[in-house]
């Protein structure tokens, strides 16, 4: 894995991340289950369209996900708080075949990372009731672990003055080698799909 260290958001990190899978959007590639996502085509006719033009796609961002962006820094701070530990900032993480990467909200020590989400309060108070914050990100962890080598990955839901939802990530090999077969088929037809429409 190769860190580079940039500001998550710059026009760089931006420039990085046009016409590369992330894992973000691995649900986008893969099931839960290891099944390929009906959502595969659109997501590699994006990246092929992103990779020819050199313009990364522009994507809905709701008033949710602004709010999670801006309350990010505060749940981090939380975290380090809660566990007693320091989380480095970076800005992606680009696998060693150069082919997709991720961009933690941070990782910590040798060994761990955390995936940050800051929802609306119905959304957050759905994931103390209900436990479906692994199942909404499973991919994304998963996806980081399998990009960073690490051995854990943390979720975290925040929401201030309500209990945080942290829930613990280890290594799926059952998934991870599924996840690894469909990267390498969809990396393969990804760079095909470029080929024909330069």
């Amino acid at each position: 894995m190769i860190i580079l260290n940039m500001l998550q958001g710059s026009d760089e990190w931006f420039k990085i991340r046009t016409g590369l899978p992330t894992s973000s959007n691995f649900d986008k590639i893969v099931t839960t289950d290891g099944k390929p996502s009906k959502q595969r085509e659109k997501y590699l006719y994006t990246l092929a369209g992103e990779k020819v033009s050199g313009i990364k796609e522009d994507t809905f961002q709701s008033f949710a996900m602004q709010k999670g962006i801006e309350k990010e820094l505060e749940a981090r701070n939380y975290y380090k708080m809660l566990y007693d530990v320091e989380v480095q900032e970076v800005g992606f993480c680009l696998a060693d075949n150069g082919l997709y990467g991720c961009s933690p909200d941070g990782l910590i020590g040798d060994d761990g990372g955390v995936e940050i989400k800051a929802p609306l309060i119905h959304t957050h108070v759905s994931y103390l009731l209900k436990g479906k914050l692994l199942e909404d990100y499973y991919q994304q962890a998963q996806g980081s672990l399998f990009v960073t080598g690490r051995k854990w990955w943390d979720i975290m839901s925040y929401y201030a003055s309500l209990r945080p939802v942290i829930i613990r990530v280890l290594p799926d090999k059952t998934f991870l080698k599924a996840l690894e077969v469909e990267l390498i088929l969809f990396c393969d037809e990804l760079e095909k799909i470029t080929s024909k429409i330069k």
